[in-house]
This record gives structure tokens, sequence and C-alpha cells, in this order.
């Protein structure tokens, strides 16, 4: 038998996978609301894979594979259905050429807004690709392998600082209704949190409040060392999904260059929503308040790529500190989402619209929230300060109605005493303005102050 030399099948290799992978063409079968059925094509494409369908007028749609039935593909479109209908073309790379999704990140994207496929949306020109393909759909690193939370991160703002201190690759959920102050909070994290890299995924966001944010709300100083990722309301789910899952690419993209990275999505339950709408569309019986099984079996692998990446050859690692917001309905945080958000998570921070009705912002209600990870981080004075002021806001919460009523006489319990004289300063210390910052040192000097009865 003839035996080909090494370097020859190398060249035969690299040969190969520089030619062009053929092309399989099909055709649309059915046209239903939010996808498509492809025939023609069984046997050639698997769940995840994308292909072109062409519209009536000759524009090109990109789809992806979302459900595979005997010999008819299901396939949810990128764009709007509209001129697409029976007998459309549609075509993909076949078999094993078939290129995952990725994106090409580099450090030229700081600064710039960009689409979930990496587009960009800042009308300042194209992105300069990285050399690096990035996997849109990734793996979290192995548990064993990953390195540990670091060190305390300054989040800028007094009361996530003091009462859900953070630590450097740590998640953290941000609970709250609509209209409760969450886009101002996470603006000011993205300007003030001390990290070297931001991406901000807005998902299923309010198109018109998409440049009050980036102008307003993040303003330049912020947008310099960001990258966001728009997906609005009115794009079709598929999209909104992949806008979660192209700011975490991003953000591992910066991880692996050993970089403390801040993750910030807006917000969880939108991408939840998205990933209903597909798991209806494809078929899935809806279980837990209309949301099929595949969106609770999705929502770990997303979140569990945020956190601490694997350790480098130099021993170092890079981190992604991550918030994530969860919209509750109707201030149910027991809703399937913010329930199973919550079990992933390493702690909480909940908004709450009575505090800011009374004119408090950032509205968060301290007695609610918890970082996990904060015992290990804190020295004994602050532990014993914030579980001090805690234990204020809780006994005068409970005593509120009497103190109102002037049912409740000065002296009868020194404990209560204490927390009416106290509590004022401490409101005075949690409410901030959001072009203010205040460092994590300069936040327990505060807390102290305030328990000593000084604003």
């Amino acid at each position: 038998m003839t035996s080909f030399p090494r370097p020859g099948l190398a060249a035969l290799r690299g040969a190969i996978a520089a030619h062009d992978a053929a092309c399989v063409r099909g055709h649309v079968a059915a046209v239903a609301a939010l996808s498509v059925e492809v025939a023609g094509l069984s046997g050639q494409l698997a769940v995840g894979d994308r292909l072109v369908l062409t519209a009536r007028d000759g524009q090109a749609v990109a789809a992806e594979i979302i459900a595979i039935r005997g010999a008819m593909l299901q396939a949810a479109p990128f764009g709007a259905t509209l001129g697409i209908g029976a007998g459309a073309p549609a075509h993909a790379r076949a078999g094993t050429a078939q290129p995952r999704a990725s994106l090409f990140p580099s450090p030229a994207w700081l600064g710039r807004v960009i689409d979930p496929l990496g587009a960009p949306l800042d009308g300042r020109g194209p992105l300069p690709p990285g050399p690096t393909a990035c996997p849109v759909r990734a793996a979290p690193p192995p548990a064993t392998l990953r390195a540990r939370l670091g060190p305390p991160i300054d989040l800028g703002v007094r009361v996530l600082n003091c009462f859900a201190t953070c630590r450097t690759g740590q998640r953290l959920g941000l609970f709250a209704g609509s209209g409760v102050g969450k886009s101002t909070l996470l603006s000011m994290l993205s300007r003030y949190t001390a990290c070297d890299v931001a991406v901000l995924a807005l998902v299923g966001e309010r198109g018109r409040e998409v440049r009050d944010f980036l102008e307003d709300d993040l303003g330049p100083e912020g947008l310099a060392r960001a990258v966001v990722v728009v997906a609005t309301s009115d794009a079709p789910p598929l999209l909104r999904r992949e806008a979660a899952y192209a700011a975490l690419t991003i953000a591992e993209y910066f991880r692996d260059q050993g970089k403390s990275v801040l993750l910030l999505m807006d917000s969880v339950t939108r991408f939840c929503l998205a990933l209903r709408e597909l798991g209806l569309a494809a078929g899935e019986p809806p279980a837990t308040r209309g949301y099929p099984p595949s969106v609770f079996a999705e929502l770990p692998r997303l979140l569990e790529r945020a956190g601490p990446g694997p350790i480098l050859p130099d021993g170092t690692a890079g981190h992604i500190t991550a918030l994530f917001t969860v919209l509750v309905e109707g201030g149910d945080h027991d809703e399937p989402v913010a329930d199973a958000v919550r079990g992933i998570l390493d702690g909480h921070v909940v908004l709450d619209r009575r505090i800011g009705e009374a004119g408090r912002y950032p509205a968060v209600d301290v007695l609610k929230s918890l970082s996990r990870a904060a015992s290990g981080i804190l020295t004994s004075d602050q532990a014993a300060s914030v579980r001090q002021a805690r234990a204020h806001l809780a006994l005068h919460a409970d005593m509120a109605d009497m103190i109102r009523l002037g049912a409740y006489k000065a002296g009868t319990d020194p404990e209560v005493d204490a927390a009416i004289r106290v509590v004022p300063c401490l409101h005075a210390f949690l409410a901030q303005a959001r072009d203010d910052h205040t460092s994590l040192d300069d936040s327990f000097t505060g807390l102290s102050r305030a328990l000593r009865g000084a604003s």
C-alpha cells in the first residue's frame, strides 16, 4: 500500500480546509409567524446551524435551525418574514463545513454599539475584526479549573458597597419592576465600577430609550470603556436571544486576556421571553406559567458563563463580574424566572417601588438584598456595622405604624429609641445622586458616621 509522507498529508488537509464548502439548497415549505419550515435539506443541517432564506424581492434573511421533524427543518429568522413564501429558496453550507456562529471581538470594539450579529449600530463605520473567532454558544469554564472569587470590587454605589458587597467575579441579580430606577443604577455601575472593561447587553430594550441611555445615563465617559450590544423590543426573538449570547462572548474575550470585566445585562427576563417564543414556535409544551422546559435548561448555561475565568498559564485569571436584571411581574419575586435566577446567582439586590416613590434613589430594599460572598471579605468592624444598620432598619420598619400614629412613647424601649434616632441618618446615607461616586472605603466610613447619628 502506498503511504503518503506527512508533509503531503498536511498540505492536503490545508487545501481541503481552504476550499469553499459545498452549498446545499432547499426551499421554504411553510411560513408561520415566528418560524418557517424548510424542505430539501434533510440530513445536511443540524439544530443550531444557520441558513439563508431569499424573500420575494431578493432580500436575504438569515435564519437558524431550531427543530427538526422528519424531513422538515424548522428555522427561526433573524429578520422579518415579510416576502418569504412557500417555494422561496433556502441555502446553506453543507455538512461538517457548516461554521459555528462566531464573533471576532477586538480591543477596537471598546466605545462601540453593535447588534447581536456583530454589525455596528452607531454609524461609525465597520468594526475592526479580531484575529480569533469566538463561538457565540460556548460552554462555561470547567468548574474545577476556574479561579476563585477575587477581592472586593468597588461598585461606586454606597448601598451596594455596604449591603451587597461584591467580589471580583461575583454574579448578582438586580430584581425590579419597571420604572424603579433600574437603568439609572446600571448607568452608575457602568461608570463607577472599578473594572478594565464593561459590556452592556440591552435585551428587548425600548427603541426610544436606547439613545437616552447611551447619551444621558451612560455618557461619553462610560461608553469609552464599554461595548454595548443592543436588540430592541421589536427585534425577532432569535435576535433578542442572541444579544445575551453575544454579550457573554465579548466579555469572555476580554476575560481570557486576564482583564476584569463588568457585564451588565438588562434583562434576563426578556431573554427568557425570547426563549419562550422560540420554544413555543418549535412545538414545545408550555409548562410553568407558559414557559417551556428548555427555558430553564438554557438559563444556567447562560448565567454560568459569567464569573471567574480559567486559571491562565501564568497563574492569573480574568473575571466577569456580572449584574443581571430581572423584571418581576406585578412585584411577584417568586415568579418562575426570578426564582430560577435567584437560585443560580451569588446574591440579589431588590429595588422597591415604594422606596422610589418616597424619593430615595437608588431604591434598594436593604433588608431584602443579600450578597452570598460578602462574609468572606468584610472586616469584623464592617460586618458589625452592616448587622447593626440592618437591625435598626428592621426594627424601625416593624414600629413604623406606631411611630407614625404617635402610639409609641419615647423612652419605652432603648432599641426603638436608637432606631428612631439613627434611621433618618441611614436613609440620607443610602440616597445617592446619579453623578455621585463613593468609593468602597468611603462607603463604610459613611455608614459608621450614620450609625453614630451623623448625617
